[in-house]
């Protein structure tokens, strides 16, 4: 049986669908982009301010979940623009362990919703 998971401390949803699923001990979270949950507004002083969000965003669904970074099996991550690629990739590191890292594709794609720079998914464990 599937449970949705949805958290005020990360952005509401901006279409017909939820923060995340869980489906037995496997979590399926929806993209994350860099809303701020509080005044709703996108984050995008910078590459890194606007990633920081969005892992920020990651972390609270992780937790309503019960779970956290460390649960984490597979990250797809959507970039507007792959020269920012490891100015991304320097801000998400720091969310995970190196030895324990989950799997994860990176994506240069057209467009994002909003128009924003970086949005990113997970799967994840208990």
């Amino acid at each position: 049986m599937k449970k949705i998971i949805n958290t005020p401390q990360a952005p509401a949803p901006i279409g017909p669908y939820n923060q995340a699923v869980l489906v037995g001990n496997m979590l399926y979270t929806s993209g994350q982009i860099a809303i701020n949950p509080t005044t709703n507004e996108l984050v995008l002083d910078s590459i890194e301010a606007e990633t920081e969000q969005v892992m920020q965003n990651m972390k609270a669904v992780l937790e309503a979940a019960d779970m956290t970074f460390e649960n984490v099996i597979k990250s797809t991550i959507f970039i507007s623009d792959m020269g920012n690629f490891a100015r991304i990739n320097a801000v998400y590191a720091t969310y995970f362990n190196a030895d324990t890292a989950p799997a994860r594709e990176t994506v240069e794609v057209a467009n994002l919703p909003k128009y924003v720079h970086v949005e990113i998914s997970m799967i994840a464990v208990k």
